[in-house]
């Protein structure tokens, strides 16, 4: 499989994004195919993979649920939402995921690589820092959209 890097490597750290990455995240953000996509950086290919997948009926606790407790990863979520004049409404949330528990190569690793995916997944409406469960908590979500 060849991979493609817009606008080269990330100075920094090196890391490029995998064609597949970006390709899932328009299938999020195009077809409703995923409700979220948690992306880990792979240190022998130096490039952000796909990790995990969550299908359309999948809810914000799988989500959660399905990033790991002590190692850092990134996540695109698709929020579904009523408006206050019931409008069914749908915003996509990038959270960097780096808990407090995980290793500090790993932190500086996924801090200097985010901005390389951020710049790929071209939609994304709000962004989110987490280093616990709180600080991605739904209603952290719910009061971005509000």
């Amino acid at each position: 499989m060849s991979f493609r890097f817009r606008g080269g490597k990330n100075a920094t750290s090196g890391m490029g994004v995998a064609d597949h990455s970006k390709g899932t995240f328009l299938d999020l953000q195009r077809k409703k195919a995923h409700r979220y996509v948690i992306f880990k950086i792979d240190e022998k290919k130096n490039e952000i993979v796909v990790d995990k997948t969550g299908n359309p009926a999948e809810s914000y606790e799988d989500f959660t649920s399905a990033l790991p407790e002590n190692d850092c990863r990134y996540a695109i979520f698709d929020f579904d939402f009523v408006t206050s004049d019931n409008c069914q409404k749908s915003k996509i949330f990038f959270i960097a995921w780096s808990p407090a528990t995980s290793r500090i190569r790993a932190k500086m690793l996924y801090a200097t690589s985010k901005d390389r995916l951020r710049h790929e997944l071209d939609g994304v409406h709000y962004e989110i820092q987490a280093t616990d469960p709180t600080e991605m908590e739904l209603e952290v979500l719910k009061e971005r959209v509000y």
